[in-house]
């Protein structure tokens, strides 16, 4: 069972998550993160890093979020793998806890 960077992600894209990720599973895109489900290893310590608690155990995604789960798989396959935590973007605490921002997601 992978981790899985839901919806509160986007346009946030806090990146205090990489820094705790042991096998670098993180991999970035112009306004989200998303976790490759072959490499994480299920360790946990994403979740109590990520600020918009936006990462859930791929079992506990909640319902409306489930289309994260493959979106997680295919992004992970196209976007670069990110290491090192960066700077949130300028307006990233004005969008968390925004709803609905799946139209905005940039691939």
């Amino acid at each position: 069972m992978a981790y899985v960077v839901t919806e509160n992600c986007i346009k946030c894209k806090y990146t205090d998550c990489v820094d705790v990720c042991p096998v670098d599973c993180f991999h970035e895109g112009p306004n989200f993160l998303v976790i490759d489900p072959d490499e994480c290893i299920d360790c946990t310590l994403c979740v109590a890093e990520c600020p918009a608690n936006a990462i859930y155990a791929e079992d506990d995604v909640p319902k409306d979020q489930l289309q994260f789960i493959a979106l997680n798989a295919e992004l992970a396959k196209q976007w670069k793998v990110i290491v090192e935590k960066k700077d949130a973007p300028a307006d990233a605490d004005e969008w968390l806890n925004v709803k609905d921002k799946l139209q905005l997601l940039k691939r």
